[in-house]
């Protein structure tokens, strides 16, 4: 079993907080996302902390046994200007020094956050200048007309995110799609509603970032659990 639970947030520079513990699961699909995360987990004993990237394909991930975990997922245009997220993008780069009572990042102690406290965490970190946040990049991948020409939308939105516009709305797309045919709506619905070409066009997405068919997201089986899928606003 994968235990995950998620609420939103408050604070621009964060888009979901995240905790799970899993409990005789060995592996679970790694849904894609658009949000590059901060993540801690915790396994007999042992302390990891890292920074995990957006991630462009499904894939399939390890999960320890009896292990707990916790994430900080980063609205579209937070970054760090000592780690773009361009060299984050489907990968994952790990704190050298990590404890129960803290972790290193850019060289430097930081106390562990949690769950509860994640907003004055990270509302450290950006007034420290670990974080950044560009409010374009935000208004941009929501649907917003920027005041700027469209190649310098691009090139922020690419540097905030580390992806293209177009590369986040077929994931998050995709992700809608999953969570609409887990609610039990018809794969023909799905097409009308997020504007898929076609009932195929839907397959090759899903089978691209969810890893499920249609039929198996309705059913809600499959080999192994989700990541986290939540609804958003956009």
């Amino acid at each position: 079993m994968l235990d995950i639970e998620d609420r939103r947030s408050e604070s621009p520079y964060i888009a979901r907080v995240w905790r799970s513990h899993s409990s005789g699961v060995e592996r679970m699909t790694s849904v894609a996302t658009t949000n590059w995360e901060f993540v801690v987990w915790t396994h007999r004993g042992l302390v990891h902390a890292g920074v995990r990237g957006p991630e462009t394909a499904a894939s399939v991930a390890e999960v320890p046994d009896d292990s707990e975990s916790f994430g900080i997922s980063f609205a579209h245009g937070t970054s760090m200007p000592h780690l773009p997220v361009s060299r984050l993008v489907d990968t994952q780069v790990d704190s050298p020094h990590a404890t129960a009572s803290g972790f290193v990042l850019r060289g430097e102690e930081w106390p562990m956050p949690s769950f509860e406290n994640a907003e004055q965490f990270v509302a450290r970190l950006a007034r420290e200048g670990v974080l950044v946040r560009d409010p374009l990049v935000a208004g941009a991948v929501e649907g917003e007309i920027p005041r700027v020409g469209a190649r310098s939308v691009q090139r922020r939105v690419a540097a905030a995110t580390g992806l293209t516009q177009g590369a986040i709305r077929q994931i998050e797309r995709a992700r809608q799609a999953a969570i609409l045919l887990g609610e039990g709506v018809t794969p023909l619905d799905v097409v009308h509603r997020l504007g898929y070409y076609d009932q195929p066009h839907l397959a090759r997405s899903l089978a691209r970032f969810v890893g499920r068919t249609a039929t198996q997201l309705r059913r809600a089986d499959g080999a192994e659990p989700l990541s986290l899928l939540y609804k958003t606003d956009t």
